[in-house]
């Protein structure tokens, strides 16, 4: 399994010490004294990259350290012509490792996209944040050399499919409550490392990347007709934790892994450059059917609070009758990053909190702990803001508003949702035909073996 050090790492030749990473750690994993270069506790690294986004020690041309780039930048993978700054905190590059699937003609490439990515990739091209180009990156991934260019938030549909019908399962069965959502790696791992007695109210769903990838190797693989070891699976995201989830061991249902490779939005954008590939230029495109159709539950998966919004969606028309494209539930602020709401659900009371950042979760994990929880479903994304803050977005300049640019990035999912014809998972007919074509129906044999995973206390190994 990839460990944390090898996706999320400080450089302790260009580290000041300035500890600005530790302000933002929501877990205490930076270890250092102030003006000593830092280093990170992997035993408690949730690999959400929130201190990538705030270093801002760097190489400077007038440095001793400048004499070193070049080779400094090959240890680090990057291509030869990226002048990017380099920071003391970095994730792993994994583009070499994409152009290597694209460039083998034995492999069939299949790329997703998740939500926050269209609401963010802009701006490395200087446009403002929140600007979105949904049509503009699926031109761009076909002009790198995708075969087929799908979007994870088609996964994130099939996701509140599952998730939807577990949770009405759960409480029709009376537990285990309260649940919580599984989306969001970071928080996953936060919870096996920290919390490891409470891993059986994690949603056994796997998140939208993973079953995305699942379904390329198998759904996908028979589209295309060949098997899954002949797919090339890429992931393009805003978040350095997907890296080390797609490592995870048991996240390889079709015999191969679901995800191959991970991308995250600075990432993307540096091989789009490479290639002379000016995203802002390109003409709008859609993604490929059947599994680049998506609704506009999906769309908010990327800001805090989407994934509980999509559900609640599916549940309520479900098991109400409703077709409501908004649940019309109203979440009430009920401290630090904390918003709560009550809903009537399949004829009982559902008590839900969201929760946006993840320094906010731990009181309420200690009311579950202790027996206490007066709540039965929650959603917990690491990143404040949700996605569209996460470790592999772009780094903002000084002097630019970060509140602001996640506000308005998170805005424009928002939009995107309402301008969106079909706004409720459940109603995606793509994700219809998949069930009725391939896995039966949602918690049926084929979605359990393909969709769903067991998170335990060693971090991913059964």
């Amino acid at each position: 399994m990839t460990t944390v050090s090898q996706v999320v790492s400080i450089d302790s030749q260009v580290c000041t010490g300035c500890r600005r990473c530790a302000e933002v750690c929501p877990v205490d994993a930076i270890v250092g004294i102030d003006g000593e270069p830092q280093s990170i506790d992997t035993s408690r690294c949730v690999v959400c990259g929130q201190c990538v986004l705030t270093c801002s020690a760097f190489v400077s041309p007038f440095d001793d350290a400048a004499e070193n780039l070049p080779a400094m930048r090959r240890e680090r993978g990057l291509a030869e012509n990226d002048l990017a700054p380099l920071f003391a905190a970095h994730f792993r590059n994994d583009t070499k490792r994409v152009a290597e699937l694209l460039a083998d003609p034995s492999l069939k490439s299949m790329v997703q996209c998740a939500p926050a990515v269209r609401t963010s990739i802009a701006e490395e091209y200087g446009l403002a944040p929140g600007t979105l180009t949904p049509g503009k990156l699926a031109a761009s991934l076909r002009r790198l050399g995708f075969d087929a260019v799908y979007d994870t938030i088609f996964a994130a549909d099939v996701t509140i499919m599952e998730e939807s019908s577990e949770l009405l399962e759960r409480i029709k069965s009376d537990g285990p409550l309260p649940m919580f959502t599984s989306c969001c790696p970071g928080w996953v791992r936060y919870v096996e490392t920290a919390w490891p007695d409470l891993t059986d109210h994690l949603s056994s769903c796997k998140s939208p990347q993973q079953m995305a990838g699942a379904l390329f190797k198998t759904y996908g693989a028979e589209i295309a007709g060949v098997g899954p070891e002949s797919i090339a699976s890429v992931a393009v995201m805003p978040c350095t934790a997907k890296k080390h989830e797609a490592a995870r061991p048991e996240m390889q249902d079709s015999g191969q892994p679901d995800v191959d490779a991970v991308l995250t939005v600075t990432e993307l954008a540096a091989m789009l450059k490479e290639r002379n590939i000016n995203l802002p230029e390109m003409p709008e495109e859609d993604f490929d059917v059947p599994m680049g159709l998506y609704t506009g539950a999906g769309v908010i998966f990327g800001a805090s609070g989407g994934v509980m919004e999509a559900a609640l969606r599916t549940a309520i028309a479900v098991t109400g009758g409703d077709d409501v494209c908004e649940s019309g539930v109203v979440f009430f602020p009920a401290g630090e990053g904390v918003r709560r709401a009550t809903i009537d659900v399949a004829g009982r009371t559902l008590r839900a909190v969201i929760v946006s950042g993840l320094a906010n979760a731990a009181p309420l994990l200690e009311d579950v702990r202790a027996g206490k929880a007066d709540f039965d479903f929650m959603e917990v994304m690491c990143c404040p803001g949700g996605c569209v803050a996460g470790g592999g977005q772009p780094k903002l300049l000084p002097g630019i508003d970060l509140t602001d640019a996640i506000a308005r990035r998170r805005g424009s999912l928002h939009r995107h949702d309402r301008e969106l014809p079909v706004r409720a998972s459940h109603k995606n007919e793509s994700v219809v035909d998949l069930y009725e074509k391939f896995l039966g129906k949602p918690l049926g044999h084929r979605s359990h073996e393909l969709l769903h995973t067991h998170y335990g206390t060693d971090c991913g190994r059964h």
